[in-house]
């Protein structure tokens, strides 16, 4: 890329921090005992009112529903989610956190602090004020996706 290409020079520099991101969150969730996909999947358990369907799950992670059922495998193994049926329709299966689940949230509250640190490290506050905007304009649009 060359500086007369500064939309494919912007591109590469949010590919390289995409890729940082997801290792500096990885190196944070391994003492945790979760994958980054484990963690998004908890935590959308977590933010539904009701234990979410798998499809619910599986559309709110934009993977197919196979993907979730083999997360869903591994932190019901380690006791961080459990299956239930659905009181209203016996085909439906819920997923419900457990009170290990609840507990594994919280020390991931604090790993994601500490991710988001390491990446923000070298940003004043003010660049970090101006870099939230510019992400909050980012996400807020799905019209671009």
């Amino acid at each position: 890329m060359t500086s007369t290409d500064p939309d494919g020079l912007l591109a590469d520099h949010l590919l390289r921090l995409a890729r940082r991101l997801h290792r500096v969150q990885k190196r944070h969730l391994e003492p945790i005992g979760l994958t980054p996909a484990e963690s998004r999947l908890l935590r959308l358990v977590a933010h539904h009112e009701a234990p979410p369907r798998m499809a619910d799950l599986a559309q709110g992670l934009e993977v197919v529903p196979r993907a979730v059922t083999t997360l869903v495998d591994g932190l019901e193994t380690a006791g961080r989610v459990r299956r239930a049926p659905d009181p209203a329709n016996r085909r439906v299966t819920r997923i419900e956190l457990t009170d290990e689940g609840r507990k594994t949230l919280r020390t991931l509250r604090d790993a994601r602090r500490a991710a988001a640190e390491d990446i923000l490290a070298p940003l004043t506050a003010e660049q970090r004020k101006v870099l939230d905007g510019l992400l909050t304009t980012l996400v807020a649009d799905p019209g671009h996706c």
